[in-house]
């Protein structure tokens, strides 16, 4: 299944507090219902009362960690994106809060392709995190240093 047709007619729920970094998304993927929230109070609305196939979630200005919460509550899944909190903690934070990914935002010109890695593994039963780390491992070891060996593993096969 090529990555256009896994995301046509998908709905992204995309919550980060920079206006632009919404539109530069919402422009990426043209076959897909992207709904957008800049703010925590936005986002949990949406969240609460609209269906999703996937909630991607800034985690500094937003509050991601919190609205991750509320996501794994009502099982929809959610990615992790950042900029700045690209650090073991947070990484192992969104591991055991239950993300099935964690994007930089270096990295939201390929967007398109790892949501529709993320949404194939997803109907496959399983998270994101081997792919991306295969993926992205040495991005994650350049960033983090010697302390990439304290990842945690995702201790669940998949989050559905």
């Amino acid at each position: 299944m090529d990555d256009q047709s896994i995301l046509e007619h998908k709905r992204l729920l995309v919550v980060d507090d920079e206006a632009d970094v919404l539109d530069i998304i919402k422009e990426q993927f043209p076959n897909t219902i992207v709904i957008t929230g800049q703010t925590f109070e936005t986002a949990l609305e949406l969240i609460e009362n609209e269906n999703f196939d996937l909630a991607i979630l800034d985690i500094m200005g937003v509050n991601g960690f919190e609205l991750l919460k509320s996501c794994r509550a009502r099982h929809l899944p959610a990615a992790m994106l950042t900029a700045r909190a690209i650090n073991v903690e947070s990484i192992n934070e969104a591991i055991r809060e239950g993300a099935v990914s964690f994007l930089p935002k270096e990295e939201l010109g390929r967007l398109p392709e790892l949501v529709a890695e993320i949404l194939t593994e997803l109907e496959q039963g399983r998270t994101h995190w081997a792919k991306l780390f295969e993926r992205f491992g040495s991005y994650f070891k350049n960033k983090l240093g010697i302390t990439w060996k304290n990842l945690e593993k995702p201790q669940y096969p998949g989050y559905y």
